[in-house]
């Protein structure tokens, strides 16, 4: 395993645009998910059946594991329930302080104001495959139940035994329905419906490129969160920084799937030599090593070296990572020099596994640059916002004249007229 170190400032276009130029990856796969999509549409339950024996060889029966979920709950062992409850806690608190609250103010005879008001139904991915996520879980139904929602779906892929610590924290999260169906065929469930799949408003969550392909796909018939591509880091350090620790960051990431991109940036050049060497130390111990072997040795991963932080700067603030990482000895500092970013960690204490699991904040971020666009997964996500206004007579009075002749340059007479007959003697 070769973990190199990258002269920012040598690197040719080609080892440039690999960098930056991240992707979901979905285009090749549209036009058979365009079908796998139709076909749940037209047919319903039998489709998401066939499907789901095709790519998952399993044969569904009841997709409704509602039930299911309930009792895994009863089943945990006590450390991963309070260990789920917890984690429920904070990512509830979290969000909980960051919804935004209805107002109506007074701007001089104007009254006016914004409220919001949740969708009826949302529907939750929650990613199977490689490993377990009940995080996901958390991350995707906590904050639509803060929201409002009043009926939360889950989709999770369908296995002989589903994992139980999922349904567990699926159930302990608040979801009001639960089915086993996975991929681009769950999307397209929640997004149409079925005979036994609610049809939803919105759509969220992570999952593989057919999950991702999928909600572009359906895109406009519901609302999703965005497209999201495969996990990511970005560690901007200074020389103040453990190696270990940012190898560390950069393993753990890599683990998620072989397709993940791991960078650390930094202007010593003794750091990034021994968090190279870290990292190639640590990955062969991991349980998962093949994987993070796999990210590694992607074109888009790496140890860069920049000539001054400045540059190290820029050049996170052009990755936009979905987790970014600041291990600095002035990381206030350097945060207020990067606005994009999924969701930003300071110091030594504050591992990206922290805000995947416990913390608070949520782990359902953009990711392939997204961040210079978008934010992560929020109670926002499920709210819809009205604006409100009352003008009493003195106030449109003193408008009038204003709208009137706004509405003639645009060649709408009768919005001018709507106005001065409020005025006829």
């Amino acid at each position: 395993m070769n973990c190199s170190v990258r002269e920012i400032g040598d690197l040719p276009p080609d080892e440039r645009a690999a960098v930056f130029d991240r992707d979901a990856d979905i285009e090749e796969i549209r036009e058979d998910v365009r079908e796998i999509v139709g076909r749940v549409r037209e047919e319903g339950d039998v489709a998401v059946r066939e499907f789901t024996s095709e790519f998952d060889d399993v044969a569904v029966g009841n997709l409704d594991v509602t039930d299911a979920a309930a009792d895994a709950v009863e089943e945990l062992d006590d450390d991963v329930r309070e260990a789920i409850e917890t984690a429920a806690d904070n990512v509830r608190a979290f969000h909980e302080r960051s919804a935004p609250a209805d107002w109506r103010e007074d701007f001089e005879g104007r009254e006016l104001g914004r409220r919001y008001r949740p969708v009826e139904r949302a529907g939750v991915y929650v990613p199977g495959g490689t490993a377990a996520y009940p995080s996901s879980a958390l991350m995707g139904v906590i904050p639509a139940k803060v929201a409002g929602v009043e009926h939360v779906a889950v989709a999770t892929p369908p296995a002989d035994e589903i994992n139980p610590v999922t349904l567990a924290a699926v159930h302990i999260a608040g979801a009001d329905a639960v089915y086993q169906v996975g991929g681009a065929q769950a999307i397209g469930a929640l997004a149409h419906g079925t005979e036994t799949v609610d049809r939803v408003q919105t759509v969220v969550g992570p999952g593989n490129r057919w999950v991702t392909a999928a909600k572009a796909e359906v895109r406009g018939e519901v609302e999703i969160d965005f497209l999201a591509g495969p996990s990511e880091i970005a560690v901007l350090a200074d020389e103040t920084a453990d190696p270990e620790l940012v190898a560390a960051d950069l393993v753990a990431q890599a683990e998620h799937d072989t397709q993940a991109s791991v960078v650390a940036v930094t202007d010593d050049a003794a750091l990034a030599a021994a968090v190279a060497d870290a990292v190639e130390r640590q990955a062969p111990e991991r349980e998962r090593a093949d994987i993070i072997e796999g990210a590694l040795e992607n074109d888009e991963s790496g140890v860069f070296l920049a000539r001054s932080m400045p540059e190290a700067v820029l050049f996170v603030e052009e990755y936009a990572a979905e987790h970014l990482a600041i291990v600095a000895e002035n990381d206030e500092e350097l945060l207020d020099r990067i606005d994009s970013a999924g969701s930003v960690f300071l110091g030594p204490h504050s591992p990206v596994a922290a805000g995947d699991y416990a913390s608070g904040p949520n782990h359902v971020l953009p990711t392939g640059g997204g961040a210079k666009r978008y934010g992560g997964l929020s109670v926002d996500t499920f709210l819809r916002s009205t604006t409100v206004q009352r003008l009493d007579e003195a106030a449109l009075d003193d408008l009038a004249e204003t709208i009137t002749t706004l509405a003639e340059a645009e060649g709408l007479e009768a919005h001018a007229e709507s106005v001065r007959k409020r005025f006829d003697e």
